[in-house]
């Protein structure tokens, strides 16, 4: 789970929005961070990257962890929220580029998470992810 406020007002919903997308991808980002990320779903989490699905805290954890690369770095162009009417749920929507180490061009990306709340006040965890990267073509 991850804490941040009850979520209620807009102000206070995108003041949280915001606290999710700089942890998520400043931890996503730190050397080893990628394990840490697990403890932000539950067992009835789904993570969908690149179209391939994976459900449950420890399979997302285990995918975040595998994937071939070692190095990378988000830079965030946009996220937008909306409440999500299910039990002061939050959809966050964000843009932005990654860059690989060792690679020269960054790549698009949008990524989409649900936030559901944990049950204890002002904590989240992530119920659903989508992950794309745009490529033009």
């Amino acid at each position: 789970t991850w804490r941040g406020g009850r979520g209620g007002a807009m102000e206070e919903m995108k003041t949280v929005a915001r606290a999710f997308v700089e942890h998520y991808y400043r931890t996503f980002d730190a050397a080893g961070g990628r394990a840490q990320l697990g403890a932000l779903y539950q067992p009835q989490s789904m993570l969908s990257w690149e179209g391939k699905h994976f459900q449950g805290a420890e399979a997302i954890a285990a995918h975040l962890t595998g994937l071939p690369f070692q190095q990378c770095q988000h830079a965030i162009s946009t996220h937008d929220c909306q409440p999500s009417g299910l039990g002061q749920g939050i959809l966050v929507a964000v843009t932005g580029q990654l860059l690989l180490g060792g690679e020269q061009h960054p790549l698009k990306f949008s990524q989409t998470f649900h936030l559901v709340p944990s049950g204890a006040p002002g904590q989240y965890y992530v119920l659903n992810d989508i992950f794309r990267l745009n490529m033009a073509g």
